[in-house]
């Protein structure tokens, strides 16, 4: 209204929230251990006891109720609630839910399936409302978790508390009602990402592990370690984009800074010619790796690269080119001086913080105790600090400047060329260079000690915190699929001398692959030895075990649950010319009363005939005779042939091996003669 009635006035300071507001004010933030002082119902003072930055804070004494339903609701109708309280021990008990049987009706509400919870009766409605009532009011939780929570559990459960008029004590204050927020599609890193809506409590905390942004990579700890450095409620950060929590945090920062904060981002963009934009514009360095097998590879990372070249050069939308031109980029005393900028001051705490707890986790064996606590939190802070990179050149982002952006990754070239140069002169191979790391190679690297002297150099050379990911048995580079003569910058697998594997841009990574294929390629390289030239050794038996995987698709003895296929609708289906397998199923789910929304990832198993497709949420079950063994076996022989292709066994003998050509399955137990293979080693 004031907008709209002074249309001319340019804003500052006037959409901040109130938890931002009392973080930059009185230094708390969520889960701080505070010291209040106060006069009867007003509170006079509040002073934190401990900081956001602190490495190991005490766990919050919080008590917590856990709610599930006995299966994912929109593939299969739930039968009962599990609940789980932590107040006296962990105990269990489950609540039915008795449904009607039939189909949804029309657009779901808030875009999510519809499913109904329709309790037939008034008695049975209310034997569910009250137990519920009971366990909230006995164990008093701060904290409920509800998979499915946001876009099922409470929606159903208050809608049927409204329907029969029987209230559930969700939030502490009475006089507040429960928070609903709505689903929505956007556009994030170029792609179409879909958050469903958002039921928040008040006096307690609602999460829900499955629509919440990065639950999966850190977990609760993760989600505890991103409110207490952004300042964000504990139910937004969890669902919230790590772009969202630095945003927070410059927020603070400029607040504590004196600094106005404009209601809409003002700075344009500074004019610029053609040529100007072709060596401005440029993106991080990749150099392109040598594909194939390699032996004696150490892969070597930047420590969080861009947020620190923004700290120690003073990158900040504010801060101009003059002002930064005495911490020129590669010099080693570049990290000296005065940070200045709102960019550098937000993230300077952070940054030290991460490169404590990696070295605190490095130093830690992995049956800790602690190491997973520990690993959430520094994975929470890592996707904060690679998101304060993009953000920085976000169009909308109130402290974002694309010249800023630009310097950064102007930075990030020098430094890991002046790497390079720095592995060469000592003698190393650079077989691969992408953005912050570099893979670099020496005959007769087996030790992680003989990598000090380099480390030390390429951090006096770039000014940039450096460190060890590890030394590779073996490492392998893959191609194109369309041109195995181009190299791909990120596809790529290796073995650690620790026995890892760390795998990127492979079928075991896709999110689109099934699990049955999945797991047939995982199984297949973490058997792959240590020693490439003793493949022989090992190969018949897991070109064997792949037969039997092979064979178990074609007699239907793999699980339907792992043939599912998840793959992301990228628009609406009216925009699809042609539809692809993920639009088709999700039009069989529309006909059936079942909408989706762009960003959306749809299940769906691959059929025989048209449409091709089943989609895994369809009402009944999917008939066995219909699963189209054909597809997952070319999609299980595409991807052992990714994993053997780099020791030198080409696509044509693994689909020989296997199936006896490209038609026939070869009978269990038959494996390639020894004799055969060795021609085709790695080395050989």
């Amino acid at each position: 209204a004031a907008r709209r009635a002074f249309p001319d006035l340019t804003w500052y300071d006037a959409d901040v929230p109130f938890p931002l507001r009392a973080a930059a004010r009185y230094g708390v933030f969520p889960l701080a251990r505070c010291e209040i002082e106060c006069e009867g119902d007003r509170l006079l003072a509040v002073r934190p006891l401990d900081s956001p930055w602190d490495l190991d804070p005490e766990p919050p004494p919080l008590r917590a109720l856990h709610l599930e339903p006995d299966s994912d609701p929109a593939h299969r109708d739930p039968r009962c609630l599990h609940v789980t309280s932590f107040d006296y021990g962990r105990k269990t008990r489950a609540l039915p839910l008795r449904l009607r049987s039939g189909q949804g009706s029309g657009q779901a509400p808030h875009g999510v399936f519809e499913i109904p919870l329709a309790m037939e009766t008034q008695a049975e409605a209310r034997r569910l409302l009250v137990s519920l009532r009971v366990v909230i009011t006995r164990v008093d939780p701060d904290l409920i978790v509800i998979p499915w929570g946001d876009t099922w559990v409470l929606p159903r459960l208050l809608d049927l508390s409204e329907k029969w008029g029987l209230p559930l004590p969700l939030n502490r204050d009475p006089d507040r009602a429960v928070e609903r927020r709505k689903e929505l599609s956007c556009h994030a890193y170029g792609q179409i990402v879909y958050r469903g809506q958002q039921i928040h409590l008040s006096g307690r905390w609602h999460i829900d592990p499955r629509n919440a942004m990065l639950y999966g990579e850190y977990g609760l700890e993760g989600a505890f370690e991103t409110a207490r450095l952004t300042g964000l409620g504990l139910q937004d950060a969890a669902r919230k984009s790590p772009g969202a929590g630095i945003s927070a945090m410059q927020l603070v920062t400029a607040l504590r800074s004196g600094i106005l904060i404009p209601h809409e981002k003002q700075q344009a963009e500074t004019p610029k010619s053609a040529l100007d934009l072709i060596h401005a514009d440029r993106g991080g360095m990749v150099y392109p790796p040598i594909t194939g097998l390699h032996r004696h590879v150490a892969e070597i990372d930047f420590v969080s690269m861009y947020p620190a070249l923004m700290v120690h050069h003073n990158i900040s939308p504010e801060v101009s080119a003059a002002e930064r031109a005495d911490r020129p980029f590669g010099s080693a005393s570049s990290a000296q001086g005065k940070t200045s900028g709102l960019v550098p001051r937000t993230l300077a705490p952070l940054l030290a913080k991460r490169v404590a707890l990696k070295g605190r986790l490095l130093g830690m064996p992995a049956w800790h105790p602690d190491r997973l606590k520990f690993k959430a939190r520094a994975t929470a802070q890592k996707w904060l600090l690679v998101t304060c990179f993009g953000y920085l050149g976000y169009k909308n982002a109130r402290f974002g400047r694309i010249e800023a952006h630009e310097a950064v990754t102007a930075g990030g070239r020098e430094a890991l060329l002046d790497a390079k140069e720095a592995a060469e002169d000592a003698g190393y191979r650079a077989l691969h260079l992408y953005v912050d790391g570099l893979w670099v190679q020496r005959d007769g690297l087996e030790k992680p000690a003989e990598m000090d002297g380099l480390l030390d150099e390429i951090a006096h050379r770039t000014g940039l915190p450096i460190a060890l990911e590890g030394i590779y048995d073996w490492i392998a580079f893959l191609p194109s699929r369309v041109d195995a003569r181009l190299a791909v910058p990120n596809r790529y697998f290796g073995r650690f001398q620790s026995g890892e594997i760390k795998m990127r841009g492979i079928a075991a990574r896709r999110r689109d692959t099934p699990p049955y294929v999945k797991e047939s390629q995982l199984e297949l390289i973490r058997g792959l030895p240590a020693d490439p030239d003793r493949l022989g050794e090992c190969l018949p038996e897991l070109v064997d075990r792949l037969g039997e995987r092979i064979a178990g698709l074609r007699a239907g003895r793999a699980p339907l649950e792992e043939l599912v296929v998840a793959q992301r609708l990228s628009k609406v289906l009216a925009a699809y010319r042609v539809p692809s397998p993920a639009a088709r199923a999700a039009a069989q789910l529309e006909a059936a009363g079942k909408y989706s929304q762009p960003g959306m990832r749809v299940r769906f198993v691959y059929t025989r005939g048209e449409p091709g497709v089943w989609a895994w949420d369809l009402p009944g079950e999917l008939p066995r005779a219909r699963v189209d063994p054909g597809r997952y076996i070319e999609l299980l022989l595409r991807a052992a042939a990714e994993a053997l292709w780099p020791f030198g066994i080409p696509e044509a003998t693994v689909r020989n091996w296997l199936c006896g050509g490209a038609d026939h399955l070869a009978a269990p137990g038959v494996v390639p003669q020894l004799d055969a293979v060795k021609g085709w080693l790695w080395g050989a």
